[in-house]
């Protein structure tokens, strides 16, 4: 059993949805952000990269899904993946061009801070919304019990 470090970031059953498609894509983004917290200097562009590309596909598929569905919540949805693809890009340009490090930290820091209360309002409501539209009622969620912070958890 490992222990955390203030850095580190890593999938637990509370992101859970009950939505098959935007779990997987959490986890893929759980997975990519803790590469990035992790990462040494010299690997930050590659991960902030990797990581670039999962969020446009993510947040592209999550906004798809809401215009198809006219999700009543879309605009602000929309617009809070619209906030965060800019900064991931804005970040992404200073590192490349002024090898800004402490920009992309804080990036990554801020994203792993965002990412649990978007999940918690936004895409549940928003997984909510669309198993309603699917099949009548909302998502059955299973939730392993969490008993402490450690990267075995998952």
């Amino acid at each position: 059993m490992s222990t955390l470090t203030a850095d580190d970031f890593f999938w637990t059953d509370a992101y859970l949805l009950g939505d098959p498609g935007m779990d997987d894509t959490h986890r893929e983004f759980v997975a990519l952000l803790d590469a990035l917290l992790r990462a040494a200097d010299d690997d930050l562009l590659v991960c902030l990269d990797a990581l670039a590309e999962h969020v446009q596909a993510h947040f592209a598929q999550e906004n798809a899904a809401m215009e198809r569905s006219q999700f009543p919540a879309r605009g602000c949805h929309i617009d809070e993946h619209a906030a965060v693809l800019a900064s991931v890009r804005g970040v992404r340009a200073r590192l490349a061009d002024q090898s800004d490090t402490q920009a992309c930290r804080r990036l990554a820091r801020a994203l792993a801070d965002w990412f649990p209360a978007h999940t918690d309002h936004l895409d549940s409501a928003l997984a909510h919304w669309l198993c309603k539209q699917r099949a009548g009622g909302k998502p059955i969620v299973l939730r392993r019990h969490v008993s402490g912070l450690t990267a075995d958890n998952d």
